[in-house]
This record gives C-alpha cells, structure tokens and sequence, in this order.
C-alpha cells in the first residue's frame, strides 16, 4: 500500500491556501483535502509493515507544534514540477520528523536519506510547460513574494493511505496519533 506519514492543517490554514490557489495560473492544483505535510514518504508497503509502523507511531511522544508558512518556492529548477508554500525551521518539527524516520526504521521500512524541507505542496506542473505558462507562473510568484499565514498549531499527525487515480492522489487517513502536551508531574 502506498502510504506516507504527515501533519494535517487546520481548517482556517486550508481556506487560506485554497484562496490563493484559485489564483495560480498553471498547472494542477492540489484538492484542499489533500494539503498535509508531509514527515516520511513510505511508498509502498506490505500491510504487515504498516502495522509495526502503526505500533512504532503509538509510542512516539511528542509535543503541539506551532508552524508558520513562510513564503512560496519551487521544486524542480529551470523545469519546475511542485509549486509549494514554505514552512519555517522548527526544532519540533525536526525532532518530530526525525523519530518518526526512526520508528519507520524499527518497523524495517527503508527511508531514503534526504534533507528535510517542510513544505505544503500546492500545483504540480508538467514535466515541460511552454515559455508563456512559466511566464505567467514567474509573474504569480512575484506578486505573491510576502505570501504568508499566521502561526498555526498542529496537534496530530496521521499515516495516511496514497490512491493514484487518473485525477491525481487520494489521501485516506489510516491511524491518527495525538500531539500532547506531557501530564503535569
């Protein structure tokens, strides 16, 4: 099962980034149900490693996260393929990531090594978009140079299932794992 594990966003963060995704001029934008960020792409794995993944995830004690998206960026260079909304560095959020991938490797599920940078993935391009359609994209991303929200606070996180359907991803939520503040000594 393709999967992945992430942080769902709150409702007023999804409502600002669905507004502004009625403004971005090329290529296909990501459904609202499906923004997340993303802590640990699994690909596809066999159920019986969800399931020792899912016990791993159970024990991973961690706090609320308070994140702020600083910023639009691409992925992809000269031929950009990910339009994205920047988060901020976290130490939480690293710390967070970084026990996950550890409780993937207990699960033995195998992770590439990448550097970590949190992000919101809004529009994906085709592999070659036409001079004017970047153009176009270029001038977007100048008039939005300031975009950013307020602070948000994320208090789960999910392993979600990944369906690739002809219309794109469908994401299901397959476990959800609380961020809690530990109980007063």
């Amino acid at each position: 099962m393709r999967s992945f594990v992430g942080l769902s966003l709150p409702e007023e963060a999804i409502l600002a980034l669905e507004t502004l995704q009625e403004e971005i001029p090329v290529g296909r934008v990501v459904p609202g149900g499906n923004l997340h960020l993303t802590l640990a792409f699994l690909d596809d794995q066999p159920d019986f490693a969800l399931q020792l993944l899912h016990e791993e995830l159970t024990r991973i004690a961690a706090v609320p996260l308070r994140l702020r998206i600083t910023g639009l960026d691409l992925f992809g260079g000269r031929m950009p393929r990910i339009l994205f909304a920047a988060v901020a560095p976290d130490p939480g959020l690293s710390r967070l990531r970084d026990q996950v991938r550890r409780a993937a490797e207990r699960a033995e599920i195998d992770l590439p090594r990448e550097r970590f940078r949190p992000h919101i993935t809004l529009a994906r391009f085709p592999r070659l978009m036409p001079e004017h359609r970047a153009q176009r994209l270029g001038a977007f991303l100048q008039a939005q140079g300031d975009f950013s929200l307020p602070e948000m606070q994320i208090d789960r996180m999910a392993l979600f299932r990944s369906t690739l359907t002809p219309d794109g991803a469908r994401y299901e939520v397959l476990a959800d794992y609380p961020l809690e503040d530990p109980a007063p000594s």
